[in-house]
């Protein structure tokens, strides 16, 4: 055994003891043991050439074969000192730690040396460039990101998977001469600023489906409607939307039926809106309830809470009009008798306008602000394409006709607004006649009853007519139109809502809010008789295309447009607009009612 190197030595390093793999090896003759290939005969690649033979040998050294140049042989003895594990070699001091040459050194060391302190700068700024990238940039983007366009729709809804690259406003498939209109009042040639023609078959409109239209799930129970509204019963088939009532048990309802809307999605202010229908089932049996209409974007159809004391109004003014009941300490008398006879006589149980013009500063309003301080007056009112019915006014007996009308809030005396001739045009009076149901407790109405193509229905010629509204919102020249069989059936003129002094309110406009589309078929006895014994189901209602036109420079489309924001509000009390199961706003909901002026105070 090899003694270790002396105590003064500073290596750490000891030879190895065990017999080098040459001394394992056999000799092939009697002679002491030699590393292998370092004698011996050579091969013929390593001989001399002959050339090299015929010089003096004393004056030329043969050179070694390439392969013995670069092999080390396997006797480490053979391959020098400078090669073995156990010898020093020139960066041992790099790692051999020395205790006594290193102790100053480790007793004073300090960061603050040029080297520490380019260590450390180093550091620093890696660690900030991370938290730049992970931290800060995501919050400068967050601030500073252009939102993508909706093309007009708020809250641009999900992509259906069937429509692929046909998301614009305009669908692909209107026809190029459809893209312009002439409008039914003035004569104009109006732009076409939204459509869908529902040709692609197999379309779904379940919650993000579709980019501008959305189904729900729900009981409308405001109306005591006998189906579920369910997502199922609506798709494309052969170029038209069919909305479907079945005799389907669902929610412990004996139908189920459908209801979709752009609610939030796309909205419009002002225009012509046309669709092209085929009403359900005969037309000469009643019981089926088809629609389509319009609302403004602060109420969602069948979500009760986002309704209360939104719809129907439309006003603008501080005054009792805004108030419970359209009263304030019992006046005046006028609204509390010759009103809804099932209700004891009185002309409102409104529950007051929630988002007045008396809404006191400070309290929850999605403005705007008038140059005086107040707010705008803010509602969902309401705007009906068409209600189909069979008979009715205007319709002796059985036959088929639509109802198609306005909602208004607050009400006038006994519901009676100033039809005169200049407030009110009836286009054709032998198809046309105004409703007798003028209203009730909780709404106003101005409708007219007129009769239909009697082969635009399911099971009665199968055929298509077009129905429509065109209106101009606001006050003065202000109107709504509404177009029976492709012709203007009747008109009325804003200053037929003008003040009443009777029961003491302002003039209401005609709606100002952005004004989504909904279309549905139901049942329910509220709307009149239901003739079960010769009902057919399921029973459809089919619409070929719905467009929305606009004065040429006066388009006003998107649901958040700035003179009536409602984004803001609306992403504030989402779930009023999300939760069916919330009827009301202050019951069900938890929320106050904003401050009324005139009825509470401002202190």
């Amino acid at each position: 055994m090899v003694p270790p190197p002396p105590a003064s030595s500073q290596r750490r390093y000891y030879q190895n003891v065990a017999p080098s793999s040459t001394s394992l090896l056999t000799p092939q003759v009697h002679e002491e043991p030699r590393a292998a290939f370092s004698q011996g005969p050579r091969s013929l690649r390593s001989s001399a050439s002959s050339a090299s033979l015929k010089q003096d040998a004393s004056s030329v050294s043969v050179p070694s074969s390439i392969s013995e140049k670069y092999v080390l042989p396997l006797d480490p003895d053979a391959m020098g000192r400078s090669h073995m594990l156990d010898g020093p070699e020139p960066d041992d001091s790099l790692h051999n730690p020395d205790p006594r040459r290193d102790r100053k050194g480790d007793r004073s060391g300090s960061v603050f040396t040029a080297r520490g302190l380019m260590n450390l700068g180093c550091i620093s700024i890696l660690v900030a460039g991370i938290v730049a990238l992970f931290v800060g940039y995501p919050i400068v983007s967050f601030f500073t990101r252009h939102p993508l366009s909706t093309l007009g729709g708020f809250n641009l809804g999900g992509v259906n998977a069937s429509m692929p690259g046909n998301w614009g406003l305009i669908d692909l498939d209107t026809p190029e001469e459809a893209r312009t209109k002439v409008d039914y009042v003035t004569g104009q040639t109006w732009d076409l600023v939204f459509s869908d023609e529902f040709n692609v078959d197999g379309r779904t409109f379940y919650p993000g489906d579709d980019p501008y239209w959305e189904a729900v799930d729900l009981h409308y129970w405001q109306t005591n409607n006998l189906e579920w509204y369910d997502p199922e019963a609506i798709t494309t088939r052969n170029g038209s939307l069919e909305i479907t009532l079945s005799k389907k048990a669902n929610h412990d309802l004996n139908f189920t039926g459908g209801m979709m809307s752009t609610w939030n999605k796309f909205c419009f202010t002002g225009g012509l809106v046309e669709a092209r229908v085929m009403l359900p089932g005969y037309n000469n049996v009643q019981g089926l309830w088809p629609a389509i209409w319009a609302m403004g974007n602060l109420g969602r159809a069948g979500y009760g809470a986002s309704l209360e004391g939104m719809w129907p109004y439309t006003y603008d003014a501080c005054d009792v009009g805004t108030a419970p009941n359209q009263t304030i300490n019992g006046q005046p008398i006028a609204a509390t008798v010759n009103g809804d006879e099932g209700n004891g006589g009185v002309l409102s149980f409104l529950p007051g306008q929630r988002l007045s013009r008396c809404t006191c500063p400070g309290e929850s309003h999605p403005g705007p602000v008038h140059q005086n301080g107040e707010y705008v007056g803010r509602s969902a009112p309401e705007i009906d394409m068409f209600e189909a019915q069979v008979g009715g006014s205007g319709a002796p007996g059985k036959v088929g006709a639509v109802s198609q009308s306005a909602q208004w809030g607050p009400f006038n005396h006994e519901y009676i607004w100033l039809n005169t001739s200049d407030n009110l045009v009836i286009t054709d009076p032998t198809k046309s006649q105004l409703n007798s149901y003028r209203g009730g407790a909780f709404q106003q109405a101005t409708s007219v009853v007129t009769m239909t193509n009697q082969e635009a229905y399911e099971f009665s010629g199968g055929q298509y007519s077009v129905y429509g509204f065109q209106y101009k919102p606001g006050f003065g020249d202000a109107y709504i139109g509404w177009i029976t069989d492709g012709q203007l059936a009747w008109m009325m003129r804003q200053p037929g809502m003008a003040a009443d002094n009777i029961v003491e309110i302002s003039d209401r406009p005609v709606p100002q809010e952005p004004m989504y589309l909904i279309m549905n078929l139901g049942m329910s006895k509220n709307f009149g008789f239901v003739d079960f014994d010769h009902l057919s189901f399921p029973s459809t209602l089919r619409v070929d295309y719905i467009r929305v036109y606009q004065e040429p420079g006066n388009h006003n489309i998107g649901c958040d447009p700035p003179d009536f924001p409602t984004e803001a509000y609306i992403n504030e009390y989402m779930e009023a607009y999300t939760n069916p199961l919330l009827t009301t706003w202050v019951d069900d909901f938890k929320q106050s009612v904003p401050k009324n002026k005139l009825v509470d105070g401002c202190n």
